[in-house]
């Protein structure tokens, strides 16, 4: 009589733990938001109405752009703190997610930090590399983890790669090219919002420059495995002065690196098109990350091959943050890593100088 009673209570038990541990495996991330002002920040929200995270607040001082949010998504009035400050006073997040200019990102750093709350900023991590010292700084002393969200890094096409180039797929890595950016900002309708600060030279820290080159920045700095460049040469330019004043709307960035490799990062505004393409030349062959979804390996320019992408890496940045948190991925060196976009914010104010000075500028 006693054991089939045990037995009940341990399936029971079973039972009770598998439940409790599928709800907790389920359990949606705590999201607050600082600023709204970056059009990134719909793909928080699509996520949001889906009811694929939880978001528990949102620091924004502009009540118009407020009023439109709350108009477009249904956010209740709850949810709205003036400062991140005030915010993270009445709420506790497992992150903040900022969608703010970029010379904000270290106020946000100074207000989550100290309280060991995570960070994810969108592209780039800073404006200056006195910003993105001070923001690793912060990082070290309260052993918090920030993380820099780029649309490439979950590229299934560019993960591939990045794992055919580490089997030697190519041979030994020559040249990479990165072509990054769109027919403008205000051509494709960006909102009036962002385009206030996206324009602007202090608070996005440059044109195209910043707003793509970022994105070559960051790939490279991924297959050198974090080393930096030893030199950087930039050529920026206005095409659209009329409608871009006070900022570059196309650039150029040479990077060189010990061993002889090359980096060409093409930044624009001004292409007919939207574009994120990558491509890998070694001394075997190459490889062409076209798209997301798209890789061509060449032998020679006449043999050309598909590659089976894989699809094992996160699809977006969410699910990359679950994981992080979760304490099931190290952020070590990867595209979102600190340590990567450190080197990608010192490439950038590195190119910003060349251009100005109109010469390579070496960097160690």
């Amino acid at each position: 009589m006693i054991m089939p009673t045990l037995r009940f209570s341990a399936l029971f038990f079973s039972a009770i733990l598998l439940v409790s541990t599928n709800v907790f495996a389920q359990e949606r991330l705590k999201i607050a938001v600082a600023g709204l002002s970056h059009d990134h920040v719909h793909t928080l929200l699509r996520a949001y109405q889906r009811q694929e995270v939880d978001i528990i607040g949102i620091a924004e001082a502009d009540t118009e752009l407020i009023r439109r949010f709350q108009a477009s998504h249904k956010l209740p009035d709850s949810l709205f703190f003036g400062t991140v400050g005030a915010m993270l006073a009445a709420v506790r997040p497992d992150a903040v997610l900022a969608y703010n200019a970029i010379s904000e990102h270290v106020d946000v750093a100074e207000a989550c930090l100290p309280l060991k709350i995570p960070l994810m900023v969108e592209k780039p991590l800073a404006t200056t590399l006195a910003q993105a010292k001070r923001i690793a700084q912060l990082a070290d002393r309260y052993d918090t983890p920030v993380l820099t969200n780029y649309e490439t890094t979950w590229y299934a096409s560019n993960q591939t790669l990045k794992g055919l180039v580490e089997e030697g797929n190519v041979g030994k890595i020559k040249k990479v090219m990165v072509k990054d950016g769109h027919q403008g900002p205000r051509e494709i309708g960006c909102s009036e919002a962002f385009l206030k600060w996206l324009t602007d030279p202090v608070k996005n820290g440059g044109g195209a420059l910043v707003d793509f080159g970022c994105y070559g920045a960051n790939l490279m700095t991924w297959l050198m495995n974090g080393e930096r460049p030893v030199a950087v040469t930039a050529v920026t330019r206005q095409l659209k002065p009329a409608i871009y004043p006070l900022v570059d709307d196309d650039a150029t960035i040479i990077l060189e690196y010990e061993g002889g490799v090359t980096g060409v990062i093409q930044a624009s505004w001004d292409w007919p098109y939207s574009i994120k393409d990558i491509h890998v030349y070694g001394d075997d062959a190459s490889l062409h990350a076209v798209d997301p979804n798209t890789l061509v390996r060449y032998a020679n320019p006449t043999k050309r091959a598909d590659v089976q992408l894989e699809t094992g890496y996160f699809g977006d940045h969410l699910t990359y943050l679950k994981a992080l948190l979760d304490g099931k991925v190290a952020n070590t060196g990867d595209l979102s890593s600190l340590a990567n976009n450190l080197v990608v914010v010192e490439i950038l104010e590195t190119a910003r100088i060349s251009a100005e000075r109109g010469e390579r500028i070496l960097i160690r």
